[in-house]
């Protein structure tokens, strides 16, 4: 995702929101946030510029969570773009 001037990231904790992180940045279309979780997938083409990810975050953040027993899930930002991700453990 493109950085944006004055985004923003949250972070939220707590026993019924487990981990939830929310950030501004592209609109992601809502069809598309199942794809982000299989490695190496990505909202846009790699520019191949310094800093740029290789698409593998939420399937780490996925692998991670199933490992300890929990669930990931993201839904796509309607104001602001970006996405919310949240981790629930049971």
């Amino acid at each position: 995702m493109a950085q944006r001037p004055a985004g923003r990231v949250d972070v939220r904790t707590g026993p019924a929101a487990g981990i939830e992180v929310s950030n501004t940045g592209s609109v992601v279309p809502p069809d598309t946030v199942p794809l982000l979780f299989q490695p190496f997938r990505r909202l846009n083409e790699r520019t191949h510029a310094p800093g740029e990810g290789a698409g593998l975050g939420l399937s780490i953040v996925d692998a991670v969570a199933r490992a300890h027993g929990g669930a990931a899930t993201a839904t796509a930002n309607a104001e602001g773009g970006g996405l919310t991700v949240r981790v629930v453990f049971q």
